[in-house]
């Protein structure tokens, strides 16, 4: 009996889309399609499942196709969504401790007006003092973005002067498929998350971002480019797909 992947929301389709399911070895996926006026086919996967965007005139054979020969690259991530899905969501306690930058976050917890306090020199430690503990969640959701917004800015003003360019626009992302993108007019977005990794890996992260300034695409020149800032680059992107699986779900204020 195959095992059927039902999308991770809603099954309620947007205008322009459809759906449809493709068999993966031992189990019937389901995909949403959305036609658009692009150049390839591409596919994605987030918490409603796979999604595939395609060229208005693509055959669907053609699009299946597509699946099945990524067929191992989507069975995988599609079980990544599922295990994150029924993670536990983090109850902070006093004395908490995160992933912070290849290191250890002590959180303490107290009462306060909704401020935080940072003590780099002590461990780190991040003081949460909430009006009420309901609300200790998003004030430390928001305290780790910010902090993630000025270690990231100073990390890519370093690495955009190895370029030999001015750092780019930066801003943050709290995408679920990915560690980072680029645009020519908008300039640079990192996921926050990067914050529970080391420092090397946001580097990684920003580098590659960097490169695709020159290169859009991930053919052999782009990574040689990654590779004359980063040589370790291969073993940076298995240490992210490791991240990725340890990061701390922090529940709804996420």
């Amino acid at each position: 009996m195959r095992q059927a992947d039902l999308p991770f929301g809603p099954a309620r389709l947007a205008e322009g889309e459809t759906s449809g399911t493709v068999a993966l070895a031992d189990r019937i996926v389901s995909y949403t399609l959305r036609r658009a006026r692009r150049r390839s086919i591409g596919l994605s996967i987030d918490h409603r499942g796979l999604r595939v965007g395609a060229p208005l005139k693509t055959p669907l054979a053609e699009v299946e196709a597509l699946i099945l020969k990524h067929g191992g690259w989507v069975a995988r991530k599609l079980d990544e969504w599922r295990e994150r899905r029924h993670a536990t969501p983090l109850i902070l306690t006093d004395g908490t401790r995160l992933p912070y930058l290849g290191g250890r976050l002590e959180i303490r917890l107290g009462r306060g007006r909704d401020r935080v306090f940072w003590n780099e020199d002590a461990g780190p430690v991040l003081t949460l003092l909430p009006r009420s503990p309901e609300k200790a969640g998003a004030l430390l959701n928001r305290a780790l973005r910010c902090r993630a917004l000025s270690v990231f800015g100073e990390r890519l003003a370093r690495q955009a002067a190895c370029f030999g360019i001015a750092p780019p626009p930066l801003a943050l992302s709290s995408a679920r498929t990915r560690w980072g993108s680029c645009s020519l007019k908008t300039g640079i977005r990192l996921n926050w998350r990067l914050i529970h990794g080391e420092t090397g890996l946001i580097d990684y992260v920003i580098v590659h971002e960097l490169a695709h300034l020159e290169e859009m695409n991930h053919g052999p020149r782009f990574w040689a480019l990654v590779g004359q800032y980063f040589p370790d680059y291969r073993n940076a992107r298995e240490a992210l797909k490791k991240l990725s699986g340890a990061l701390p779900v922090l529940g709804s204020a996420e």
